[in-house]
């Protein structure tokens, strides 16, 4: 199945950023974005002093994160409330350097899925391998 190879969508919204080792609160912005071609995947992209930073992670992790703590590795995603009693999603980011915890509104996050969804199904997800391997051979 080809796909369009155009962002299908994308989100930006705020997020309170709380370094575990700092407990610092810090507000930013993130853009979520999904691709269609990749349709496993979503991309936030967090707007930070020195510049933006990408983490690509599986679109799963957001959907069922929503309900019930999901994520092995790198990236772990759980409900909660916030201290003032708002449903949140958080989003947990281990690196080399340490932990960060992503506080985000459950609303914008139930939003950003709802429109990956609609441009790509669950268990619609497809690879066009001719093409993924034409992109592979002219990246090389």
């Amino acid at each position: 199945m080809q796909r369009n190879l155009t962002t299908t969508k994308v989100s930006t919204m705020a997020v309170q950023i709380a370094t575990v080792e700092a407990e610092q609160d810090h507000d930013l912005s993130a853009d979520f974005s999904f691709n269609a071609n990749d349709p496993w995947a979503v991309t936030m992209t967090l707007d930070t002093i020195a510049g933006p930073v990408d983490w690509t992670f599986a679109r799963d992790l957001l959907i069922e994160g929503q309900f019930a703590p999901t994520g092995d590795g790198d990236v772990h995603v759980w409900p909660c409330l916030s201290p003032s009693g708002e449903a949140v999603v958080i989003v947990e980011l281990d690196s080399p350097s340490g932990e960060t915890l992503l506080q985000f509104p459950t609303r914008a996050i139930q939003d950003f899925v709802r429109g990956s969804v609609e441009a790509v199904p669950v268990g619609d997800e497809a690879v066009d391998v001719d093409s993924w391997l034409e992109q592979l051979l002219r990246a090389s």
